[in-house]
Order: C-alpha cells, then structure tokens, then sequence
C-alpha cells in the first residue's frame, strides 16, 4: 500500500452548476439526484471510485446559497463539512457564471489544498464563449487548475480524473474497496422518490417534501418499501396525493422504474403522506430527517 493514492475530492458550486452531474460522471453511477429546480441536493453524498493503487472519494454537496431557514443552514453546514477534509476542491462553475464575493467562496480560494476549478456546461457555448469565459476566470480568480467540461456530455471527464489522481496524497484506502457510496440503501431510495417528487410537481411543493423510508425489506427477488412523505402544510398533502391519488400513483410508478434498475430486483413500494407542520425550520424533525446530528 506505499504507492497507494486516496483522498477526498470536494465538490463545491452553486445551485444548477450541474455539481450532482459532473459527481455522477466522475464516478460512473447515479447516486446524486438530477432535476432542472436549484436546491435539489440537500445532504453531502460521497461517491467513492477504487483502482488498484488508488481510491477517490468525491462528495457532492449542497449549491451554495445565502441560507434563508433551518434547513437551508443545515445544508450549508455540509458544504463547509467538506472543505475541512478535503484534500482536492473542484470548484465548479457553469459556463454563464460570474463571480460573487460568498463568505464560502473565499474559503475555496484561502485553502491550503488544490483547487480546480471545473467550467461546466461548456456544450451550450457558442462562438468564443468558452474561451472568453476561461480568460474571464483566469484573470479574476486564484486557483491552482482550470479545466473545461460538460459533465453531461462526459466531454474532459477522463482529463479531470487524471488531475484529480495527480493531485491527491499516498495513503490507505480510507474504505473496503468495493464500496460505492457511504449512504446505506434507504437513502438512495429516499432520494429517487425525491427526485420524482421534483420532477411531478411546482413551485414550493418539491421544498417543503421530505421522504423517509420506514420500511425495506429485501427477499430473494423482491424489495419491499414502505416510504412516508412529509409535507408542511395540510394544503400540500391534497396536491401531493392528487385527484383520486392520480399524482401520488405517478410518483410510485416512476420511482418504482428507477427502483427496480437500480436494485435489479423487483420492488414492491407503498407511499404515504404525512404533515409535519414546518419541519424545515424545525430542529427535531431536522434531527429526525438526518439534517442535524
């Protein structure tokens, strides 16, 4: 284990950079829910790639914003969580972005350990926007690299690997080498639901969402789950049940699609509604929905 390379590859941006993207890419599954709304990614998520002389753990993160609730804190608690262990920072960019002065920003740029910055998205540029956008980065913030992607069209993902590999220390794996992620199952099925969530419904209804997993019942070809989904408001259990449960049925179906590809098993799901009035500014159903430890 001499030669061997592991460390933790932070993934930092604000919200519709395509972080949860370029992680997925990086790491050749989905573990991080996609949806067009910002905000879809609450908790700090690693994905771990093992070789046989190296482990990366990346760690998808929250987009930065200027915390309005609890909940909104919590989840950039997580972002500055990942800049304490970090041994590489990809700070990722889209490619219509331009500076602000965020407090976490700065952090980024005072760290004491390589910082890449990824300008995502470069398949929507036309003309000299890629280009002029590179200068525009260069000459207005300090970082260690600069590479150009689109996570989407995996285009310079294998370029960004090999920095990342250069750049992280000698050390043990950190976690057995067959690991993918270090959430348990319940999680990722929580967050697939999630994500349909966001997906089927508008405004404030996907925010105020919470899903949590009471049941999980693995069989030899079949997985049964109960999941529950908390709303704040009365008003909301109505749109997200639907007529006649119409919309609540879509949501199971779909999830159960993605479910049953990601298990390779058949999947029994049952869902359910439940009010938790405020929960997102609440600290004990904070505690509860793993926001707060």
């Amino acid at each position: 284990m001499d030669n061997f390379k592991s460390g933790f590859i932070s993934i930092i941006g604000k919200p519709n950079a395509g972080k949860s993207t370029l992680m997925n890419a990086l790491v050749g599954e989905k573990l991080s829910i996609i949806t067009s709304k910002a905000q879809t990614t609450r908790h700090r998520i690693f994905g771990i790639i093992s070789g046989d002389d190296h482990q990366l753990i990346y760690s998808d993160t929250p987009g930065i914003i200027d915390p309005q609730y609890t909940l909104q804190q919590s989840m950039m608690n997580f972002v500055l969580e990942s800049l304490k262990d970090a041994d590489v920072i990809l700070w990722v960019v889209e490619l219509g972005e331009k500076f602000d002065n965020h407090a976490i920003l700065e952090k980024i740029q005072k760290s004491n350990v390589p910082v890449i910055m990824v300008v995502n998205k470069i398949d929507l540029g036309k003309g000299s926007q890629v280009l002029d956008k590179i200068t525009y980065w260069k000459e207005t913030v300090s970082v260690d690299h600069l590479i150009e992607v689109s996570a989407l069209e995996k285009v310079n993902i294998d370029l960004l690997f090999n920095k990342i590999l250069e750049l992280i220390p000698f050390h043990p794996p950190y976690y057995p080498l067959d690991s993918l992620t270090d959430k348990p199952e319940r999680f990722f099925v929580s967050e697939i639901i999630r994500e349909k969530v966001f997906l089927n419904y508008k405004k404030e209804i996907p925010y105020s969402t919470e899903v949590v997993i009471t049941e999980f019942l693995e069989e030899e070809k079949i997985i049964r789950i109960r999941a529950e989904l908390y709303v704040e408001r009365q008003s909301q259990k109505g749109i997200i049940i639907g007529h006649k449960g119409a919309s609540l049925k879509k949501v199971g179906i779909e999830s159960r699609k993605d479910l049953e590809a990601f298990f390779e098993k058949q999947i029994h799901l049952e869902t359910f509604v439940k009010v938790a009035a405020d929960w997102r500014k609440k600290d004990l159903n904070l505690k509860r929905f793993g926001y707060k430890k």
